[in-house]
């Protein structure tokens, strides 16, 4: 796993690196479990824009992730390891003994012939799926539900991966990648190990048009805008944001002013806030 790099035959080559893919064994996708996948360019059923910056990109299927992994209690054999442009970590083909073919969240370490399993009684290995009751103190895990039996919500992207800290009155505590401490139900499961593809966040994209290609947009700074268009804009040269301070596009205060309601916060199940010291 590591980055690389090429030679500058142009500005934006100097600067450019990719991912070796050392741990891709598979390359086209399994039909069966691919899905259509529309592009909204960032607008609502009513055509207007409710995410900027969004547009245009490569064209793609969506895999269909099994992010439950409740069928593998006899074990499933790892077919290969693939390439998912709908996420950063990779993702795996596995194989039941029913010969079913699922695609699971690929961990570090896994690769072909492996086999994964499910439930309270399997392995703590790589890739196998257990009830954080079943899992000892101190495990590394990814995957984690929040509501069992909904499959995982928390700790997906590459790289990344939590730590389980304890156990009490019915809920273990979370280390999240963030540094957040959390309380989740035993009951609720998790997979063993770290998501792949850890060099992920050393990729340098290098020029505008790698952007392009993933379907973003250009972001312009509200400062080189006319009055009209951004509360930032207008003034001879360059000008200060002044009073009250950075503002949306809309005139709502930005860096820093709280906008999310207390109701939609699970607050009682967080034990340290992420931005805490």
């Amino acid at each position: 796993m590591a980055t690389v790099k090429f030679k500058p035959t142009t500005p934006s080559r100097r600067q450019m690196t990719v991912a070796d893919f050392a741990e891709i064994t598979k390359y086209a996708p399994e039909k069966s479990l691919l899905a259509y996948l529309k592009k909204h360019a960032g607008r609502n059923s009513y055509g207007k824009i409710t995410v900027r910056h969004k547009g245009g990109g490569n064209k793609r299927k969506y895999r269909i992730v099994d992010f439950k992994r409740t069928s593998f209690e006899e074990g499933a054999k790892v077919i290969g390891v693939e390439y998912d442009p709908n996420r950063s970590g990779y993702i795996a083909l596995v194989r039941d003994n029913a010969g079913n073919k699922k695609y699971i969240l690929a961990p570090v370490g896994l690769t072909d012939g492996d086999t994964v399993y499910s439930g309270a009684t399997a392995d703590i290995k790589p890739g196998n799926t257990l009830p954080l009751a079943s899992i000892p103190d101190g495990t590394v895990i990814y995957n984690i539900e929040l509501n069992p039996g909904k499959g995982g919500q928390l700790v997906r992207s590459a790289g990344s991966a939590a730590q389980l800290m304890g156990k009490e009155n019915g809920y273990a505590k979370v280390r999240l990648p963030s540094g957040e401490m959390r309380n989740i139900r035993l009951e609720c499961t998790a997979c063993i190990g770290q998501v792949s593809n850890i060099d992920h966040e050393n990729v340098k994209i290098g020029k505008a048009g790698r952007k392009r290609h993933m379907g973003i947009r250009p972001t312009v700074r509200g400062s080189v805008m006319n009055p009209c268009d951004h509360p930032h804009g207008g003034g001879e040269g360059k000008s200060p944001i002044g009073h009250p301070g950075p503002l949306t596009p809309w005139g709502k205060p930005a860096l820093g002013y709280k906008t999310r309601s207390k109701k939609a916060r699970t607050e009682k199940f967080i034990i340290k806030h992420r931005n805490s010291k």
